[in-house]
């Protein structure tokens, strides 16, 4: 059987370019999430497949990469089903591993805990743009917090992150899932309905307000109740005004304080942010997972065609381990897809200093090549970069890479055994 050279489909190798820019955006997530307190955490890549299968985690279930049972507990037989030969997967997000770490470790962990994960995910998704089969994931998640500094704590550590990689002039847009609900039952839909409701709703940037119709009613639902629906997302329905039109008109269908705390998430991030970006109130925003309870948000930027960050509230996920209600919210960034923007942009990692290149002349003899090394190592000594190789017998493309690496043509210095003093 021949070996196969390409990687697998949906995952890549990350040529020196570009894992360069992976570790200089990853260094900076850490000193940047740091300042805000959140605590770098740890879970494993294989979670229990019950976890992974319990329901929380929407269209990524059907994604899961999962694994065999091994040894005597594999039983393979004519009426074996998947459930008697797997036991495990391979994470499709963090949120979920979160969940359970806390569960089990939150009698050492303090309160409210602040955790920041960043960690390689598997979903069997078809491959696209800065869409893979294994991408790494960013985290940062509030647990124990009820209060909506959770969610103001959230967005000005992501938007810091982002405004230190030079991003500008993106949007913040926020929604909450119980306004959600509460438009919908206002206008008539019934509890059972609201997962086919909003997923129509979600195509409302794709196929327009009068797609959102038409798809509705094409589902079978009331014409009286799908007009009311749609007459509330009609006109100039973004800004803090509109949340507090939607909360006289709602009434009773919506929470008490649920309008006053999304108001003042975005009056306080409005008032403290140092990013270039807006924050806007959005009613047709959804997210895809069943597991958000209260507030909802993205980050969209007119680099790249979909949302780039994402995240909310979800109170109900651990207690589904624990037996014991934990309040949770949770952002995560679009890792691979900043990197991506990163390359299109030609983005260069900024130098800590500047870079030296030491070319020594082929068939240089072991002192010459120790007495070049010692002149790198008394540079090295005082923090400089230095690298030390063979001259190639094409010099000149070996320089102009070297060039595309970041070293600039000055540091770059060539030794030959009859002009090297020793």
């Amino acid at each position: 059987m021949a070996l196969i050279k390409k990687p697998t489909t949906g995952m890549k190798d990350v040529l020196p370019r570009e894992m360069q820019i992976r570790d200089y955006v990853t260094s900076l997530v850490k000193e940047t999430y740091s300042t805000f307190g959140f605590t770098p955490i740890e879970t494993p890549a294989v979670e229990h497949i019950e976890n992974l299968s319990s329901k929380q985690g929407g269209e990524n279930e059907k994604l899961i990469f999962k694994i065999l049972k091994r040894g005597e507990k594999l039983v393979i037989g004519a009426d074996s089903s998947e459930d008697d030969l797997v036991d495990s997967g391979l994470r499709y997000d963090l949120t979920v591993p979160l969940s359970r770490y806390y569960s089990n470790n939150a009698s050492q962990l303090p309160a409210p805990f602040k955790a920041l994960q960043i960690g390689p995910v598997w979903r069997a998704d078809r491959p696209q743009k800065g869409r893979f089969r294994q991408f790494v994931q960013c985290d940062i998640d509030i647990l124990g917090e009820p209060s909506n500094l959770a969610e103001i704590e959230l967005i000005l550590a992501t938007t810091t992150l982002l405004g230190r990689l030079d991003f500008s002039d993106f949007s913040v847009r926020i929604n909450d899932r119980r306004i959600l609900k509460a438009m919908a039952a206002y206008s008539g839909f019934e509890e059972k309905d609201l997962d086919t409701v909003f997923i129509i709703l979600d195509k409302m940037d794709k196929i327009g307000i009068d797609g959102v119709r038409e798809d509705l009613v094409a589902n079978g639902f009331d014409a009286a109740s799908v007009d009311k629906y749609i007459s509330l997302f009609e006109g100039n329905k973004e800004g803090i005004g509109f949340i507090e039109e939607l909360s006289q008109k709602l009434g009773d269908f919506l929470p008490e304080g649920c309008a006053d705390s999304l108001t003042g998430i975005i009056k306080s991030v409005e008032r403290v942010k140092k990013a270039d970006f807006s924050v806007i109130f959005d009613p047709t925003l959804v997210r895809g997972m069943s597991y958000y309870t209260g507030t909802i948000f993205e980050i969209t930027m007119n680099e790249f065609s979909s949302s780039v960050a994402g995240g909310g509230r979800y109170d109900e996920m651990i207690g589904k381990f624990t037996g014991n209600k934990v309040c949770a919210c949770g952002f995560s960034i679009g890792f691979e897809r900043i990197i991506t923007i990163l390359l299109d942009k030609d983005f260069k990692v900024p130098a800590k200093g500047e870079k030296m290149a030491f070319l020594i002349e082929k068939g240089a003899d072991s002192d010459f090549i120790a007495s070049v090394m010692e002149e790198a190592a008394a540079l090295r000594e005082k923090g400089q970069c230095v690298l030390v190789s063979m001259m190639n017998k094409n010099k000149k493309f070996q320089k102009e890479q070297l060039e595309k690496d970041g070293f600039s043509s000055d540091n770059i210095k060539e030794f030959y055994h009859s002009d090297f003093k020793v």
